[in-house]
């Protein structure tokens, strides 16, 4: 799968009271609904794995989104 991130964008992923707040800037909100759109299209299994090594602001949690069926 093709990664590829809006320039500018800015996401975040926290845990606040065992929820997940998933906060971003329009480019950054926009990017992740392009990869959610790309992960559609992958096999059952395919995953994105982001976290603040490889996508997300500094100090964000990790986040993994899957498909399923």
């Amino acid at each position: 799968m093709d990664i590829s991130w809006r320039e500018g964008y800015e996401l975040r992923v926290t845990i606040v009271n065992g929820e997940v707040v998933i906060t971003g800037n329009r480019k950054g909100l926009l990017s992740l609904a392009d990869q959610l759109t790309l992960l559609s299209k992958e096999p059952i299994g395919s995953h994105l794995h982001l976290d603040a090594y490889n996508a997300l602001e500094d100090g964000s949690d990790e986040l993994i989104i899957e498909r399923v069926r």
